[in-house]
Formats: structure tokens, C-alpha cells, sequence
């Protein structure tokens, strides 16, 4: 069979992979993209997209309580989940058009095939065989699949966004930011929710922001259990039980959810045909300018072990295509300050180090300014939340190497300040910055002494 040639093939029509090719075909390059399913990969259709959507619509039914609070006589309606869920729906279909009609003004090849490899430099996809020197890996992550008795009955965050309706009661396993933002969305929308949390809640986040936030999520109702490991789920009379290694037995619900982590996305690689290194729940190994351990061959996005954000995948696919392509031979995306915001109820921003980071590479140089506060906002409705944002800061010049904001609004806040940090901010500059008045924002420029300690 004749190969067909390209300067770039890239595998999986996700966030990462989209970029790559996009850019590649910018500067010039003949690209084939490889993707059976929707266009836009996790984020789009199963990821960020409609999990903002539906964090919207939470975000709206609490609105509704606070106007009552202030003086509002309308009583608090539930949401019309089909009536939403279509909109939610449209509003992706159209996102997906955007990337098609794209493809096709950059005259990108889209194989609506697998691919996997048959050389270092040459793929089947289906009854075709393609050909580059260029193969980027771009085929994202699955939520992870546990091999324990009822694991069938519950479902991931996939199949979240197939629900038609609020639950009752809804179990989730799982502590991470997956677990969190589903159950803040779910308990805002008229679901009592528990959650199983086998060690801590968001770890891997700064210890002290993440402890509060555990605190503000059960003031809103969310049953947190820690240290329950979840060993077996059981169906009966058509609700759900469920087995813990404590011994006891939680439930009925009505929707049992893990999210107890995500998976690479190689399997149908076949790629040790081709030796390529792959480590940890199937992530494809790489350096600091996306090559894997095969020359020719890279990987950019959730099936790296790097950050799973959106716009790192998007960043780094653009900055390799630069690379390859773009006569730039020393692009690579620095994977330092990072901003990223968890989308809890109140959401979790964060850039930087957290508190354990900073202090495990600088040791006593580190030193924390504090602000916690109730928003105005919510104070007038008497409903206080708590609004927590800490500094870490290093040396003399205290330069900020982390920043971590919880609280409403932060999701917003959090992008600009990002900005001065990856600039270099210390302290000082945010003194020197005056506060806009009145704002939740301008606490981050008005915090006053160190921590003690």
C-alpha cells in the first residue's frame, strides 16, 4: 500500500493536538490530524466546556438565594435541566463547527481514523497508511476505572454529562478537583451530596487553602468523610449501597460518581512496535521540549505527565509546531507559574508554589502574608463565607513565587495577578499598586504584615 505523505501528523483532535496542527499548517506544513470522535477531545465535549456550563447554572441558583436575602420577594426556582442542557449542548456543537471550518480553511487532512504506529514514522489509520518525519501523540486522558465489585453501577465525569435531571443523593469517590467541582455543582443545585476522600482533599494543592476549602464546602452542605475507602458498591431495590473499609455501609443513593483519577490514552498506540517510553497509568514520557524517547515522535497534553490544563496542551502544541515548523528552534513552553483555578463552590485559584513547595526548595527564606475576609457582597446577605488569600514569598525582596486566592470571583482575579508573577512581582510592587475600592480584588494589595512564623 502506497503511504500518503505529510510534514506533520498529529494524533487526537483534542485541545493539544488541535494546536499543533493548526499552527503547523500556518507556517506552512502539510498536516493530517487524526481523530474518530468529536472534535475539541476532553475539555469540549466531556471537560471544561460543559462543567463551566453547568458551574454557571450553579453559580445561578445561588444567586437566587442571596436576592432573596436582599430583599427580593421571588422564591428560588430549580433548574430546567433539559431546557439547559440543550443550550449547553448547542453551544458546544458550535465550538466543534468552529475547529471543522478551521481545519478546512488550513487545509489540514482530518482522518476520522485511530492511529497507531507502524514505524517511528509512519501510522495506520484504518485502511490508510500515513507518512511524516513529524508524529505528535495528542490523545489525551480517560477517567480511571477501578477493578472493585460494582464499579459498573456508578459512573465518571463522562457520564456525568449525560444526566437529565438533579439527583436526590449523589456519593462521590474521590477527593481531587474532579470530585470537588462536581460535588459544589450538584449540592448547588438541590442534590445532598456526599463525598469519600481516602487520604486528603486536593492534594497536591497547598495544604492550608485546601483545608479551608473543605471547611466552606461542608458550611454548604457537602458531607466530607475522610479516610473511607470505598471497597464495593450494591444495588438494591433500586438505589445504591455502598461497602467502606471502615466496616460501614453508606447510602441509599440515587448516583454513585469516582473520580478517583485519569489514565493516558495509549493503548491503541501499539506503541511499543516503536519502543516508546511510557510510564505511570500510561503516560508518555518527555522533556522539557515535548520529544519523547523516539526521534520524531512527541506528545503534548493529558497523555503527558505534565499539568492537565487546557491551556498547557494548547500552549505547548502551538510552541512545538514553532519549533518544528516556525523557525524557532528554541520554543518550548516553561512549564513554571502556571496559573490554574479549581471550580469549586467558592473556587480555588492558585499560581506558583504552594506553602509545602516553596518551603521544601527554599527552606527559611519563605515567609506568608495572610487576608481573610468576607466578601461585601455576601456579608450584606448575612451569608458569610470565608475569603482566604496568602502570598508565599522568598528573601529579603520577598518575591512571590506562589499566590493562592479562595473565594468568589477569584476564577476572574486570578489572571492578572498571574501576569505580575510571572514577571517577577515581589511585595513590594503590590504595595506600590493602589486598590480599587471597593472590590474583593484590592485585598490582595493591601495585606499588611508577615505571618508570624
Amino acid at each position: 500500500m502506497t503511504a500518503e505523505t505529510f510534514d506533520l501528523i498529529v494524533i487526537g483532535g483534542g485541545s493539544g493536538g488541535l494546536a499543533a496542527a493548526i499552527r503547523a499548517s500556518k507556517h506552512g506544513a502539510k498536516v493530517a490530524l487524526l481523530e474518530p470522535n468529536e472534535l475539541g477531545g476532553t475539555c469540549v465535549n466531556v471537560g471544561c466546556v460543559p462543567k463551566k456550563a453547568m458551574w454557571y447554572a450553579a453559580q445561578m441558583a445561588e444567586a437566587q438565594y442571596i436576592a432573596v436575602d436582599y430583599g427580593f420577594h421571588d422564591k428560588p426556582g430549580s433548574l430546567d435541566w433539559p431546557r439547559f442542557i440543550e443550550r449547553r449542548d448547542e453551544y458546544i456543537q458550535r465550538i466543534r463547527g468552529k475547529y471543522a471550518q478551521t481545519l478546512d480553511t488550513g487545509h489540514i487532512t482530518l482522518v476520522r481514523e485511530v492511529g497507531r504506529f507502524l514505524a517511528p514514522d509512519r501510522i495506520q489509520a484504518g485502511p490508510r497508511v500515513l507518512t511524516a518525519p513529524h508524529i505528535v501523540i495528542a490523545t489525551g486522558s480517560s477517567p480511571r476505572r477501578l477493578d472493585k465489585p460494582g464499579f459498573e453501577l456508578g459512573i465518571t465525569s463522562d457520564e456525568f454529562f449525560d444526566l437529565r435531571a438533579c439527583p436526590r443523593r449523589a456519593a462521590i469517590v474521590g477527593g481531587g478537583y474532579i470530585a470537588v467541582e462536581l460535588a459544589g455543582v450538584l449540592r448547588a443545585l438541590g442534590c445532598d451530596v456526599d463525598m469519600y476522600v481516602r487520604g486528603r482533599l486536593m492534594g497536591g494543592f497547598d495544604e492550608e487553602m485546601a483545608f479551608v476549602l473543605g471547611e466552606e464546602m461542608q458550611k454548604h452542605g457537602i458531607d466530607i468523610h475522610y479516610g473511607c475507602q470505598i471497597e464495593a458498591a450494591h444495588e438494591k431495590d433500586g438505589v445504591l449501597l455502598l461497602d467502606c473499609d471502615s466496616g460501614s455501609r453508606p447510602g441509599p443513593y440515587d448516583v454513585l460518581i469516582f473520580a478517583v483519577g485519569r489514565d493516558s490514552n495509549t493503548a491503541s498506540l501499539d506503541a511499543e512496535r516503536i519502543g516508546l517510553r511510557t510510564g505511570e497509568h500510561g503516560h508518555v514520557e518527555i522533556d522539557d521540549y515535548q520529544n519523547t524517547n523516539v526521534p520524531g515522535v512527541y506528545a503534548v497534553g493529558d497523555v503527558t505527565p505534565r499539568m492537565q490544563l487546557t491551556p498547557v496542551a494548547v500552549a505547548a502544541g502551538r510552541k512545538l509546531a514553532d519549533r518544528l515548523f516556525g523557525g524557532k528552534p528554541d520554543a518550548r513552553l516553561d512549564y513554571e507559574n502556571i496559573p490554574s483555578v479549581v471550580f469549586s463552590h467558592p473556587p480555588l485559584g492558585t499560581v506558583g508554589m504552594s506553602e509545602q513547595q516553596a518551603r521544601e526548595r527554599y527552606g527559611a527564606a519563605v515567609h506568608l502574608y495572610k487576608q481573610s475576609f468576607t466578601p461585601m457582597q455576601l456579608a450584606l446577605a448575612h451569608r458569610p463565607m470565608t475569603t482566604l488569600f496568602k502570598l508565599i514569598c522568598v528573601g529579603d525582596d520577598s518575591r512571590i513565587v506562589g499566590m493562592q486566592m479562595l473565594g468568589p470571583g477569584v476564577d476572574e482575579i486570578l489572571q492578572g495577578f498571574a501576569v505580575a508573577i510571572k514577571m517577577g512581582a515581589t511585595k513590594a510592587d503590590l504595595d506600590a499598586t493602589l486598590a480599587i475600592h471597593p472590590t474583593v480584588s484590592e485585598e490582595m494589595v493591601l495585606m499588611g504584615d508577615r505571618v508570624p512564623g
